[in-house]
């Protein structure tokens, strides 16, 4: 029997939870979220203040991010640059559809939007 998986790709490890790891660690927020598809980590995404699913790429070499968010399903590779096909991940799929975005709650300042298109 052949192997289907993808390098990169785990698809039955869950999600490290439902934000940003390390936003929440610090007490930061985010703009969307991203699923590392290797080991599950949950990053924000590079529109975000502090692009930590990207970081976690540099840092870990995990090639390939899913987007976590509700009603989403694609993939990214940061080594092809581009979406790619991927399997079916271990649930859940999305941060809960009651969480905001941005995110997370009583962290946004007000006007987040200004700050995002305003950050070095």
């Amino acid at each position: 029997m052949q192997d289907k998986r993808i390098k990169g790709i785990d698809p039955d490890v869950p999600p490290s939870g439902t934000g940003c790891v390390e936003c929440l660690a610090t007490g930061s927020w985010w703009f969307h979220l991203r699923r590392c598809a290797q080991c599950g980590h949950i990053g924000c995404c590079d529109d975000s203040l502090n692009k930590h699913a990207t970081k976690h790429y540099h840092e870990t070499g995990h090639p390939i991010i899913q987007s976590f968010e509700p009603g989403e399903d694609w993939f990214y590779s940061y080594i092809t640059e581009d979406i790619v096909d991927g399997p079916e991940l271990a649930p859940p799929h999305s941060h809960p559809v009651t969480q905001p975005t941005p995110g997370p709650e009583g962290k946004v300042p007000r006007r987040w939007q200004w700050v995002l298109q305003n950050a070095g």
